[in-house]
């Protein structure tokens, strides 16, 4: 069921906006509601991912295995990513 949702805006990115929709054939209102549910989805895909990682990590703590601190896990992010 679709329902309504009231915004408000600086006039300047409504003026941007109308002409961005209008260039890819749609409306303002469907410019949002597609940025909303990619945002959307893209939450979900971070919350079960998150929610993964964190059962895997019980996991292995269960049986005995590593236990890592945030550190940890930060430093070894820094040193594969090269950041």
């Amino acid at each position: 069921m679709k329902q309504n949702l009231t915004v408000q805006l600086d006039a300047e990115v409504i003026r941007l906006a109308k002409a961005l929709a209008a260039r890819r054939g749609t409306s303002v209102s469907g410019l949002v509601a597609q940025q909303l549910e990619a945002l959307t989805a893209a939450d979900e895909r971070y919350r079960r991912a998150r929610e993964s990682a964190l059962g895997m990590m019980e996991q292995t703590r269960a049986r005995g295995g590593r236990q890592w601190t945030r550190d940890e896990l930060y430093d070894e992010r820094l040193h594969r990513f090269g950041s």
